[in-house]
């Protein structure tokens, strides 16, 4: 593997040129951004080496798509247009029906493999890259059987070399899973961040008494907008499915304590505790 393309090489993009870089140091990582600023700072950075343009994709060994769900529905195709047949490509979206059924019938589909790798932090651009971001991190591969096997070979070496684990899963599968382990808790956050800024407006005081609970609990929602709402709105039908399971669970622990139901209060967080002993496998 000689030539790397970078298509968004902000978090996800740039540690993904960090983790390259350190492991094959031969390798030149292109990068392609939209943002022209982004593009200047990662070079600066030392995240990619050159600047290109998608033109020059047929020269790419690997392709990386790192950019929001909405606008790799129109990148992908693009990219497998110009890509050579020896080329792989693969995406990092956190949605993965809509992108698989976008190409699935494209001539080049047998060089894309969809991926989903679970790992991020709340903050965005090339500056938020870092080193091991993918470590012991969860990659999650949709429709591997629909990519050609050589190429699905050297991502699956990649995502070793970076020490991810690799779970398969059929798209739908997995757009429904994803919306409760991540998207209802970026929404929770949000609307969480959303529900103290509103009272703060008339209490000064709120956020000197905000400890590192609330702290932890609101950091998804200092998470892009502008990645968020196109994933929203990819994977409306679950997300909403969990709103609404969600908020069922709300309204219900509200009418507890309403009714002074304490022991019933008790008993709902003590049963949702084992939830330790799930997170504690899973590390």
């Amino acid at each position: 593997m000689k030539n790397v393309f970078i298509i968004g090489v902000g978090l996800i993009g740039g540690s993904f040129a960090l983790g390259i870089k350190k492991n094959y140091p031969s390798v030149i990582i292109s990068g392609i951004d939209s943002n022209e600023a982004h593009l200047d700072e990662a070079l600066k950075l030392g995240v990619i080496d050159v600047k290109e343009t998608f033109e020059a994709l047929k020269k790419a060994d690997m392709v990386i798509i790192a950019i929001p769900v909405d606008a790799t529905l129109e990148v992908l195709p693009n990219v497998l247009d110009k890509i050579s047949d020896d080329t792989v490509v693969f995406d990092a979206g956190s949605t993965k029906e809509d992108i698989c059924l976008r190409v699935k019938n494209h001539p080049k589909r047998r060089n894309y493999l969809a991926a989903h790798p679970i790992a991020g932090t709340e903050f965005s651009g090339p500056n938020a890259a870092i080193h091991n971001l993918y470590e012991h991190k969860t990659n999650i591969i949709c429709e591997v059987e629909e990519t050609a096997f050589k190429l699905q070979e050297r991502a699956l070496k990649l995502f070793s070399d970076l020490g991810m684990r690799i779970r398969y899963m059929n798209p739908k599968a997995h757009d429904k899973h994803i919306a409760y382990v991540s998207h209802l808790s970026h929404i929770s956050a949000f609307m969480l961040g959303k529900t103290v800024i509103e009272k703060e407006k008339n209490e000064r005081d709120i956020f000197d008494m905000a400890g590192s609970g609330f702290e932890s609990t609101v950091r998804l929602a200092k998470s892009s907008p502008a990645m968020w709402t196109p994933i929203f709105k990819q994977n409306k039908t679950n997300v909403v499915e969990t709103l609404e399971e969600y908020i069922n669970n709300l309204k219900h622990f509200k009418d507890l304590i309403e009714n002074e139901d304490f022991s019933a209060v008790y008993h709902e967080m003590e049963s949702t505790n084992y939830i330790k002993h799930i997170l504690k496998g899973i590390q």
